[in-house]
């Protein structure tokens, strides 16, 4: 058995052995990343482009919503059932409001009590939890989805409304089943039901006149998360979105029959028969979210969030989506931010999706930095001489 020479080795084991034989030109080459996703921005080449296509866009959305079979909307007839302050920090009121004829929705709104003006103000949304304003609010359950607790501390009116089948509305069969919803409203979707409530959670924001009605933003996580760009697509009254592990879209995705299912929570009914065919929705979700552009919005996810290749054609989506705020010439206004931590609110994430919301909704000076202004010189004694 031969030897090999130990200088020989070591040159055969090593990394960059395989790269010295490469073509160099190729080292050099950045290829286009292409995707299923680059139907968003096909065909367009200027902004009037993408306005043209985005009128076709919004209409599908509302389509997708069955927004045409929403009721009348009733007059806000706002009452407020508990009222306390919080550390002498702000006041947390238990309010309720009409949003159907004989239906009610409660929340709680959360008014910081030192404000020197008009402030700005959030929709915070909670995931799928059954007292889950309770939870936003910082009363039960997990701190990090306290959002209330966190925005009104940092300065932001916030009312953090109940979902349609949670908290005080809880459903004869029990938590987010939404059979009984579907008996009353058949041409409906609960998607459509929830966003248009949380629209009018932004009626009773613009009503206070502590609130800057041109200043309101939205956030939330998991069912919150994606409720929350469902509603800024929906209501262009939110300024600055942010979502937190939102679920996954219709393509690429192995469990889309989810999104209408025949059982517990249904999103979207009217298209189960198509998805049972293989027949995806005349839009997506890159396609929803665009339409918030060129208003602010954020999307925090994990990549060990559910399934790993479905998470990573997320980020394939965020890119292209990049492309409509570039044409829009507002790139500033769009970000992502990927990590390992799953399902989760970390404090990273909910740092970076607060901090979003003081760019975007404060004035200028409350996220300027400044340089240290040097202490002027003092005399040297003659002591010290």
């Amino acid at each position: 058995m031969k030897t090999v020479p130990l200088f020989l080795a070591i040159l055969l084991l090593s990394p960059g052995t395989h790269a010295q034989n490469r073509v160099q030109p190729e080292l050099f080459d950045v290829p286009d990343i292409r995707s299923s996703w680059d139907d968003l921005t096909q065909g367009l080449s200027s902004k009037d482009d993408w306005l043209k296509r985005r009128v076709v866009l919004k209409q599908r959305y509302l389509d997708l919503l069955r927004d045409q079979h929403k009721p009348e909307k009733p007059a806000l007839d706002l009452i407020v059932h508990e009222d306390v302050v919080v550390e002498n920090l702000y006041r947390r009121q238990l309010i309720s409001y009409a949003v159907e004829s004989k239906e009610r929705a409660h929340a709680y709104l959360g008014i910081p009590l030192q404000l020197t003006g008009k402030a700005p103000a959030i929709v915070a949304l909670h995931g799928t939890y059954q007292y889950g304003k309770k939870q936003a609010a910082g009363l039960i359950d997990n701190p990090d989805k306290a959002y209330l607790d966190h925005l009104c501390r940092r300065g932001f009116v916030v009312i953090a409304p109940e979902h349609f089948v949670s908290g005080h509305r809880i459903p004869a069969e029990g938590p987010y089943e939404t059979g009984a919803f579907y008996k009353k409203h058949p041409e409906w979707t609960a998607v459509g039901k929830f966003t248009y409530e949380h629209s009018i959670a932004i009626d009773v924001l613009q009503s206070l006149e502590q609130v800057d009605g041109e200043r309101i933003g939205a956030l939330g996580h998991s069912l919150g998360g994606h409720g929350t760009f469902f509603l800024a697509a929906y209501d262009e009254r939110i300024k600055a979105a942010a979502c937190n592990c939102a679920a996954a879209f219709f393509r690429h995705n192995p469990t889309v029959e989810a999104w209408s299912r025949d059982r517990w929570y249904v999103y979207f009914k009217p298209i189960r028969e198509g998805l049972m065919k293989g027949e995806m929705p005349p839009i997506d979700f890159h396609e929803i979210i665009s339409l918030i552009a060129p208003r602010a919005f954020l999307d925090v996810s994990a990549l060990n969030d559910g399934h790993g290749p479905t998470q990573k054609q997320r980020l394939l989506m965020l890119m292209k989506i990049m492309e409509v705020y570039e044409l829009n010439d507002a790139p500033q206004n769009f970000g992502f931010y990927v990590h390992g931590r799953g399902h989760s609110v970390a404090h990273e994430s909910r740092q970076l999706i607060y901090g979003w919301m003081d760019t975007h909704l404060k004035p200028a000076e409350a996220t300027q930095t400044r340089l240290v202004v040097p202490a002027p010189e003092l005399p040297i004694s003659s002591e010290a001489k």
